[in-house]
């Protein structure tokens, strides 16, 4: 039986009705989330992130919402930053901005790694642009196929200079593969890195990735678009899933509707 695999930049929340019956109809065994907010001290509800002009509405809690959507599924935070977001009542209230990971409880987790590919935690504020980005990784037990499998997702750096090559952005891709290192069992096991990379197809990322035997699966399937109608900017790539030869890819989808984020998401069937 396929494992499906699910990688979406959440968006905070902000397409909360559609995104959470996707969430919960898409039957994923493993989600790899991005943009994914929570807030200790607020309950469910709306809070507005504000960046200068910029104004967005947020979940408060998408993560713990995430999570009583999918009560068969094990739940993993990892926050790359802690700033502020702010209710109608005008008070502010400490926010985490990161990835989640579910793994359905039949997949037994033998192994994780997560830290950071930019930067370093923000405690005290969102953080100055590049922000912080992370990587979060699991190796699984996939009891059909009677062996392990990787999966690694990240939320690469955003540059408000656009998503072109930088050193930062070459800094990043090298301590990504060394996280996927760290994560899986052998160079020969199933492997799988996805996520919103915020790079160009055809970024030294893909070059630092290829040398683990890494190939990009939105590219090469002609897909030339993984944003929905509520990005209005050029430049239509973001988001990526590689898989190595190991991986028997059944399926793959960029899925175009329902819209549920400003990114498409991914979704694999593989053996």
């Amino acid at each position: 039986m396929a494992l499906r695999i699910l990688s979406l930049n959440a968006w905070g929340g902000r397409l909360h009705e559609p995104l959470m019956d996707y969430i919960a109809a898409v039957d994923a065994d493993v989600l790899c989330l991005q943009e994914v907010t929570r807030t200790h001290a607020s309950g469910f509800g709306w809070l507005a992130y504000r960046d200068g002009d910029l104004v967005l509405p947020q979940r408060a809690n998408l993560f713990a919402e995430i999570r009583a959507t999918l009560p068969g599924h094990q739940a993993f935070f990892h926050p790359a930053s802690r700033g502020f977001l702010n209710g109608d009542d005008g008070r502010s209230h400490a926010s985490e901005f990161g990835l989640a990971t579910f793994v359905r409880d039949s997949l037994p987790v033998i192994g994780q790694v997560a830290g950071f590919i930019h930067g370093r935690f923000s405690a005290d504020g969102w953080g100055d642009h590049p922000r912080p980005r992370n990587a979060h990784g699991v190796r699984l037990y996939d009891e059909a196929a009677r062996a392990p499998i990787t999966v690694v997702q990240l939320h690469g750096l955003r540059d408000p200079a656009g998503k072109h090559d930088t050193p930062a952005r070459l800094r990043q891709a090298e301590a990504l593969s060394d996280l996927v290192a760290r994560t899986r069992g052998s160079p020969d096991e199933r492997l799988v890195v996805c996520g919103d990379f915020n790079v160009l197809p055809d970024s030294a990322t893909f070059r630092v990735l290829g040398e683990l035997g890494l190939r990009d699966l939105v590219t090469a399937g002609g897909h030339t678009d993984t944003r929905t109608s509520h990005y209005t900017k050029a430049g239509r790539f973001a988001d990526y899933m590689l898989v190595n030869a190991a991986v028997d890819v059944e399926a793959f989808e960029v899925v175009a509707d329902p819209e549920v984020s400003d990114h498409r998401p991914l979704l694999l069937a593989a053996r």
